[in-house]
This record gives structure tokens, C-alpha cells and sequence, in this order.
């Protein structure tokens, strides 16, 4: 039976992370679509030795792990890399997620991804969670966090959702302003709402 699935999503530096953290110490059963991004490329994956294959040797790390930067150089400077790379990874990716979240054992599952909107997997979930926070809060926990340019959060920002959009597309959203200890109390608030929700069936 497929279980009951949040979308939880949310902008860089929303406090997305830390709201499945609380959500997976609840005893909920949790998939984070960028872990299982990287999963399906780990060395030994028939993945990675098609990318190696295509891209040559060079796109592995002396770790034999997929060289990131360098993929993100090539596929951002080639249309044809990009799209190829994308049909291979996404149905892996898509397949990947679906099969983690129907083992669930929890009344309910969480799926963490920072495209739910962009990708449409938020058509796929039975209610969507957006964790918000006003811009400038959010440039300055990610320029605190990740000691990068500001243009480069600004660039980063442009490149994912608008707010609006992500926002039209919420059931609940949780405006992450305050600290940590209250994110996580209102993640106990909303899990209690999504038991209850669960048990009637909506």
C-alpha cells in the first residue's frame, strides 16, 4: 500500500534540514532526495561507469568518487551533456526515492527535496510542507554557513524556485524566523496535525 507522503521543501538556508531531523527523532520514516542523488552515483554503480564512459576519467575524484565540480562544468557548458546526464539520473533517482518511501513503516512518510516544485514531484505527494524564511535571513544563515560570496547565495537563490511559487503550492507553511528550539516545536505541532490527518484519512 503506498503510504502517506509529505513534500517538504523549502529555499538554501530555510531550515529545511533540521525540520526532517526533528520529523525523522518523531520516528518518521524520512527520504531525502539529494542523499539519493548521490547514492545512485557511488563508485561501483552501473551509473557512474556510464557517466566515465562518456565524460572519460577525469570526471572521477582520486577518491574514484564522481568529481562534482568537474560534471557541474561540463554539463553547465554543454546542453546535450546536460540532458543526457539527466535522462539517465532522473529515472534512477525517481525509482530510487519511490521504492525508499514504500518502506515505510511510520503512519506517514516525509520526502525532503529541495525541487519538489520545479521537479513535479510535489503531484506525487499527498500534502506539501514549505519551510519559509524572509530573504535576508536566509543570505545571512547561508553566507554564515557556508562562508561563500554573496553572489554566489544570490546566484544559488535565482536559481531555485520563487518563493511565491513554492509557496503556492503549500498546504502548511512553517515561517522559520525564530531558533532552532521553536522550529523543532513546531515540526511536534505539525506531526501531531499529520497523525490526525492520517487517522481520518484525508
Amino acid at each position: 500500500m503506498k503510504p502517506w507522503i509529505l513534500g517538504l521543501t523549502g529555499g538554501i538556508g530555510s531550515g529545511k534540514s533540521a525540520a526532517a531531523e526533528r520529523f525523522a527523532e518523531l520516528g518518521v520514516h524520512v527520504v531525502d532526495a539529494d542523499q539519493v542523488a548521490r547514492s545512485v552515483v557511488e563508485p561501483g554503480s552501473a551509473a557512474l561507469a556510464q557517466i566515465v564512459d562518456r565524460f572519460g576519467v577525469p570526471i572521477l575524484a582520486s577518491s574514484g568518487e564522481l568529481n562534482r565540480a568537474a560534471l557541474r562544468e561540463r554539463i553547465f557548458t554543454s546542453v546535450e551533456d546536460r540532458h543526457w546526464l539527466e535522462r539517465l539520473l532522473h529515472p534512477l533517482i525517481r525509482q530510487e526515492i519511490w521504492a525508499s518511501l514504500s518502506r515505510a513503516e511510520s503512519p506517514y512518510a516525509v520526502l525532503v527535496s529541495p525541487l519538489l516544485v520545479e521537479s513535479a514531484q510535489h503531484e506525487q505527494v499527498d500534502r506539501v510542507l514549505v519551510v519559509d524564511v524572509p530573504e535576508d535571513l536566509q543570505l545571512q544563515r547561508v553566507l554564515a554557513r557556508d562562508q561563500v560570496s554573496e553572489d554566489q547565495v544570490r546566484a544559488i537563490l535565482a536559481a531555485q524556485a520563487r518563493r511565491e511559487d513554492r509557496l503556492r503550492h503549500a498546504n502548511d507553511v512553517l515561517v522559520n524566523d525564530r531558533d532552532l528550539s521553536w522550529l523543532r516545536q513546531e515540526v511536534g505541532r505539525l506531526h501531531d496535525r499529520y497523525l490526525q490527518l492520517r487517522g481520518a484519512g484525508e
